[in-house]
């Protein structure tokens, strides 16, 4: 009915060890290699595409208006025309371009 001393002093083996830390690193490390490395390589890649804009490129907008960059205002902010016919032009941020559809071929 009651416990021995022997198995009371020995804790039960409920102690604190590496052994209980080991899932939560292996969880971290999970996270690590699927969400936050490729999101990280995500945004480096479309930073570099934004500083590399153009005069002449066909460019997308996170709106969805597809539209050639006209002018290039400066670090932040270029304009791109949407209708030729009608000369119809947006300002925009440059961290608003999603992809780039063709480039121009032109140095700036």
């Amino acid at each position: 009915m009651f416990a021995s001393p022997a198995f009371a002093q020995s804790g039960g083996g409920t102690g604190f060890g590496i052994a209980n830390l080991l899932p939560l690193i292996l969880i971290f490390v999970i996270m690590y290699f699927l969400l936050i490395r490729p999101q990280q390589k995500k945004v480096k890649q479309h930073k570099q595409m934004v500083s590399e804009l153009r005069r002449g490129d066909r460019v997308i907008t996170q709106g969805g208006i597809i539209g050639r960059i006209t002018r290039v205002k400066d670090d932040h902010e270029i304009e791109i025309e949407i209708d030729s016919e009608q000369q119809v032009r947006v300002t925009l941020v440059r961290s608003m371009v999603t992809s780039v559809i063709e480039m121009s071929g032109q140095d700036e």
